[in-house]
């Protein structure tokens, strides 16, 4: 658990199918007589264009062979009698923002993940509401009746384990992964079905004979070196199902900054991703210097080309305006949070903002070289307030090959 008095329990909870079931209540609000979630249906992107994507599938569907991602003219093949609706947007922003609003009734300790899914800390408001597995159905059926959709709710002690939970059975489920039950439940599941595992480590996994997560949990961290080269025990820990990252809540502090780049085309590449979060961070943290502020949260938000936004955040040990400590957590939230799906937009956000910074030194810090760093990053602002932005770069963020196409720095 987490060593304190109070056990850690943790939901997620996760809408089923959420474009097609927030499509399929629009169209039945507006006099539809059909519920596409019934039907062959998808959302996609245009048709006409030849970019025409499935973005969701029904379960009809999804039974015939459709799947996400997979071009519009490759599902009609499967389904010839398949229609197709177009996406509505700022209805699901309106159908998230309701499912948070009802859920922060309850509490306020709520990190929402991404527009369809979040974590809630019910471990801290257990003696208010009781038993969490009864209160985990209450709730569920609570936002079928009010808002008209399933959700899954994963329980368990940690993020991680209660995020692979909700994607047990599907739709409209609670499902357990207590510390007790990941040997029984999650060890014999393929090594694909453990989150954070791209399909690139999952390839490197296969070929060293790793098939399960319980094949990685009792593997030696020396062999997967060479391969997942400073990641090892990382993966073998949450193969383990462990996972210490707190519940960080959305303070939705409009004082939070936030910068984003949309990019004229899809992004696999980690290398240029982290370019452009670097200079995302050069930006932000220099709005942050302005305002005299410290960070405590630092936040990485990805946008898909399937329009799936997502976001990782991190609650920092010391609050920071250090550009170069801000990148690195942001590079770190990067590539443990991108799924590997080519990417249409990138941004970081800084929250928790303060005025004081009382930093605790480790062990292993120079005092003399934090200063030094502060006086070095409050004089590169300066000089580019008086000069402009090109007056001073950091050698790092001059002629990059990427520079060009994204940053107009």
């Amino acid at each position: 658990m987490n060593g304190g008095n109070m056990e850690r329990i943790i939901f997620h909870i996760d809408v089923n199918n959420a474009f097609l079931s927030w499509s399929a209540i629009d169209l039945l609000n507006h006099g539809s007589k059909l519920d596409i979630r019934n039907s062959y249906a998808v959302i996609g992107g245009d048709e006409k264009s030849r970019h025409g994507i499935v973005l969701a599938k029904s379960m009809p569907a999804k039974k015939l062979g459709v799947k996400t991602g997979e071009s519009l003219y490759q599902a009609r093949k499967k389904v010839p009698a398949l229609k197709m609706y177009p996406p509505n947007y700022l209805w699901y922003q309106k159908m998230s923002k309701a499912l948070f609003e009802l859920l922060s009734k309850y509490t306020d300790d709520i990190e929402v993940a991404s527009i369809d899914e979040c974590y809630l800390d019910y471990g801290k408001v257990k003696k208010l509401y009781g038993d969490e597995i009864e209160f985990a159905y209450r709730l569920k059926d609570e936002i079928y009746h009010t808002l008209g959709f399933t959700v899954n709710i994963g329980i368990a002690n940690n993020k991680l384990c209660a995020k692979m939970a909700s994607d047990f059975s599907k739709p409209n489920k609670v499902h357990t992964l207590y510390q007790s039950e990941v040997e029984k439940k999650m060890y014999p599941l393929p090594i694909g079905d453990l989150f954070g595992v791209g399909r690139r480590t999952c390839e490197k996994l296969l070929k060293l004979g790793i098939h399960t997560i319980g094949d990685l949990a009792h593997a030696d961290p020396k062999r997967l070196n060479p391969y997942l080269k400073n990641q090892s025990i990382d993966f073998i820990k949450r193969a383990q199902g462990y996972d210490d990252s707190p519940v960080v809540k959305n303070e939705g502090d409009p004082k939070g900054i936030s910068n984003s780049v949309t990019l004229p085309r899809d992004l696999n590449d980690l290398e240029e991703m982290n370019f452009i979060i670097h200079g995302i961070v050069e930006n932000v943290t220099r709005s942050l210097r302005k305002q005299k502020k410290y960070a405590s949260v630092v936040a990485v938000m990805i946008k898909d080309k399937f329009f799936k936004s997502y976001s990782h955040q991190r609650k920092l040990k010391n609050a920071t305006d250090l550009s170069e400590e801000i990148y690195q957590v942001a590079k770190e939230l990067l590539k443990e949070c991108w799924n590997h799906e080519p990417v249409r937009l990138l941004g970081v956000r800084l929250d928790q903002l303060t005025e004081e910074n009382h930093h605790q030194v480790s062990l292993f810090e120079s005092v003399n070289n934090r200063e030094r760093d502060t006086k070095l990053e409050h004089l590169i602002d300066e000089i580019q307030d008086k000069y402009g932005d090109r007056a001073i770069k950091k050698a790092t963020l001059v002629d990059h090959p990427v520079k060009k196409k994204y940053l107009n720095h």
